[in-house]
């Protein structure tokens, strides 16, 4: 069981009484039945800023609580225990992170109204299926008075209602992150709900017009900026998935100590003992994994980026095995809506795409090492 400073164990304890008692599992389900496009209870940002969460990587120069990630990563790894729905992951760490990181005009415009629960800003990154933040097609067209985005962005997490999109393009080999107003010409947003009632956005640029005070970074700043937040995003997506495996693990191991069959608890049988064991065993590894990503994030160590994706891999496959072994050790009873192991099933597939999913980080791995 990993142990926790006196700060981080106020965090995590905090950030399980709150979401548990006020965004439980029956909130999400109540939002899902409900057909929202948004995906979330516009409430919980003014709760999440007041608790100092959605500036929780800020600094405080712009009113954030710079706690750091691995703050950020116990509470998302609560918001995965209890399926809460949110824009944590989108604007509190990639968005707040890659401000951040930029510094400027945006974060002492924006920083102050992301901390404050005021803003959505959502990442407009991915252009296709399949994470390759190497492959921008979306071009930056440099003019007198600024830049002129054309393009279509896919899966821009939380993009349905966005204040704000930060929009990853090319000029020419030069990457340019643009802060955009959504609302502006040339700005398309359609809704796309997830497999996991999530919203995400299909975002088009037809000749936006983008003034040169609403760009953030350009260049080789630019790359690094992007970095930091797709460093930071992936630890604490990995977080998050770890919170949805660690529930649905326990909801299992509960199944196994009440459930009787043919007057036997079926935890008595050996066979469930033993994949109980392994998945324990593997959860406890990728808690320690994700753990000394955060941490390493937190520190600025070199080995940041490798130790990110490693636990980005590891929280996929848990989390693989922790929905798929649940749903087969509940039997015909772990496939029906009632139980919320499809629940945590859904949000596990959709995390472990999210960002890069477990293939594309373990090869980025094997590269690194020279195989």
């Amino acid at each position: 069981m990993e142990i926790l400073n006196e700060d981080m164990g106020m965090v995590a304890e905090s950030a399980s009484g709150l979401l548990a008692k006020s965004h439980p599992i029956t909130t999400f389900r109540a939002l899902r039945d409900s057909g929202s496009t948004l995906g979330y209870d516009k409430a919980i940002l003014g709760e999440m800023a007041e608790m100092g969460w959605m500036g929780i990587v800020l600094p405080e120069e712009v009113e954030g609580a710079d706690f750091g990630f691995r703050a950020a990563g116990l509470i998302a790894e609560e918001m995965g225990k209890n399926l809460t729905a949110g824009p944590f992951i989108s604007t509190a760490v990639l968005s707040a992170t890659l401000l951040r990181h930029a510094g400027g005009e945006a974060l002492a415009q924006w920083g102050p109204r992301i901390a404050g629960g005021e803003a959505v800003i959502a990442l407009a990154l991915e252009e296709g299926a399949k994470h390759r933040p190497k492959s921008i097609a979306t071009t930056a067209s440099k003019g007198a008075d600024g830049f002129t985005l054309n393009g279509r962005k896919s899966f821009v997490v939380d993009g349905v209602e966005a204040d704000r999109l930060i929009v990853v393009a090319k000029d020419g080999d030069s990457l340019v992150l643009a802060l955009v107003d959504p609302q502006i010409a040339g700005v398309s947003v359609t809704s796309q709900v997830m497999l996991d009632h999530r919203n995400a956005a299909v975002v088009s640029l037809d000749d936006v017009k983008v003034p040169l005070e609403s760009v953030i970074a350009e260049g080789e700043s630019a790359e690094e900026a992007l970095n930091a937040a797709l460093q930071a995003g992936r630890a604490v997506a990995a977080a998050e998935q770890l919170g949805v495996a660690k529930a649905a693990a326990e909801q299992t191991f509960e199944y196994l100590r009440t459930r009787k069959q043919f007057g036997v608890l079926i935890g008595m049988f050996q066979t469930l003992q033993h994949r109980a064991a392994d998945l324990y065993c593997e959860l406890e590894q990728t808690s320690s994994l994700v753990a000394e990503a955060l941490v390493a994030l937190d520190q600025g160590r070199e080995d940041a980026d490798a130790l990110t994706r490693a636990a980005k891999a590891k929280a996929a496959r848990v989390g693989r095995q922790a929905t798929e072994e649940g749903v087969q050790m509940h039997g015909g009873i772990g496939m029906t809506d009632e139980m919320d192991l499809g629940l945590f099933m859904k949000r596990d597939r959709a995390l472990a795409e999210f960002l890069g999913d477990a293939g594309h980080h373990t090869e980025w791995l094997l590269r690194h090492r020279g195989l």
